[in-house]
């Protein structure tokens, strides 16, 4: 077993950009928007953009890792009690 800090971190290996393209196809533009009010989510939005700005901007960044977190939680329960 693997005793490392990173060992059970979500976010060990996964790239803004990959966490941003799931949420995306998970939730959708306009349901990031209303999850985190940010307006690179709401006006205009694309993952090009909205990198630039998460990697500018550490508060919001957080936010994302935070929902995306959220998110892998959800699906694991979802996986547990069978539901899709």
């Amino acid at each position: 077993m693997d005793t490392t800090p990173q060992a059970r971190n979500p976010l060990h290996g996964v790239t803004l950009e990959a966490m941003l393209t799931e949420l995306v196809a998970h939730f959708g533009w306009p349901g990031l928007g209303e999850r985190i009010a940010i307006r690179c989510f709401t006006s205009e939005p694309s993952v090009a953009s909205s990198l630039k700005f998460l990697r500018k901007t550490p508060w919001a960044r957080e936010k994302v890792e935070g929902l995306y977190r959220f998110m892998l939680r959800e699906q694991a329960r979802q996986a547990r009690s069978g539901r899709p």
